[in-house]
């Protein structure tokens, strides 16, 4: 992979709220984002540090992460803590689709698309570690993940896939047929076919220089841009290739020491053929634990589920 460009910052939003997990822009140039004491905000203006504004739209009640605007301006939010949510942008109405998921309560739902035919596709990030204990599966490498499937008609939904490697971020491609799955765990994407004749399987997409989080496309035939929480760490993954008794000591380890960022930021933009069209980087950033990233005009806006506000850089010129 070539080297990365210049991340370049401009200014800082605070929130007054801890860890906007995911950033979401709108049709209407505004960005949604769910915060660590449950509220679901609209953020404004967030080009002019001046005039930037913030504007309360729900409260879950549990922990929001990754979220979707449904064609009536109505949000699916993935609860850590309450399961798969359908939230009102205009009364703030906050209703459960699924709490649990075959016979177990939905916890550490992390993100969710949904498909022209009704249906409603969700990551499980860790059967085994809870959000406050999110370095644990990462350490273990658990391999707890799933894909659901919730159908157009509700109900309990389906379980389409495990095995993955902490799942996070979950876009649909720009022609419907396949899902696009960030695994933190293991530093890549992967393909999720939804027809053809290798429906249902899952196969590698992109292997990255860092752990993927959310993942946002631009548009129908825009790329899908990526954030980058952390570097690779060549020591964890030496780690994975040992005996699970070995990672799950480490991973004891792991949750009871006090967990600091890594000072490098990154986000990458991919094709539909999994080809990088963009790779910016920053060290020594003052922003830390990039979780999301999405494009407003000529910016990028990156959330972070450790800082109390989102940061806007430069948008990278189109390639």
């Amino acid at each position: 992979m070539e080297r990365p460009g210049e991340l370049v910052p401009l200014h800082y939003v605070s929130l007054g709220a801890q860890g906007p997990e995911d950033v979401l822009p709108d049709p209407h140039g505004r960005v949604l984002t769910g915060v660590a004491d449950g509220r679901i905000l609209r953020l404004h203006h967030l080009g002019d540090p001046r005039a930037a504004r913030v504007e309360v739209l729900a409260e879950t009640g549990g922990r929001p992460l990754g979220l979707e605007l449904l064609p009536d301006g109505d949000l699916l939010v993935c609860d850590a803590e309450r399961g798969l949510l359908r939230v009102g942008t205009g009364d703030g109405t906050v209703r459960v689709l699924a709490d649990s998921v075959a016979g177990e309560p939905l916890r550490f739902c992390s993100n969710a698309v949904a498909l022209a035919d009704g249906s409603v596709y969700a990551t499980v990030s860790s059967r085994r570690h809870s959000l406050d204990r999110w370095i644990g599966d990462i350490v273990e490498h658990t391999g707890t993940g799933r894909l659901l499937r919730l159908g157009p008609e509700g109900g309990e939904p389906e379980v389409v896939l495990e095995g993955l490697q902490f799942a996070n971020g979950l876009v649909a491609s720009a022609d419907g047929t396949f899902l696009v799955i960030a695994e933190t765990g293991a530093c890549r994407l992967t393909r999720y076919r939804l027809t053809g004749p290798r429906a249902g399987r899952a196969e590698p997409f992109a292997d990255l220089p860092g752990m993927p989080d959310n993942l946002w496309r631009e548009g129908p035939d825009g790329p899908i841009w990526v954030a980058l929480a952390a570097p690779r760490v060549p020591a964890l993954d030496l780690l994975h290739r040992t005996a699970p008794a070995v990672r799950r000591a480490a991973a004891r380890a792991a949750v009871r020491a006090p967990y600091r960022p890594s000072g490098t930021t990154g986000v990458i933009a991919v094709d539909d053929q999994g080809r990088t069209v963009h790779h910016l980087a920053r060290r020594r950033s003052g922003f830390r634990m990039v979780t999301s990233v999405g494009a407003v005009g000529d910016h990028l806006v990156l959330g972070s589920v450790w800082e109390s506000g989102v940061a806007v850089c430069a948008r990278p010129a189109a390639r």
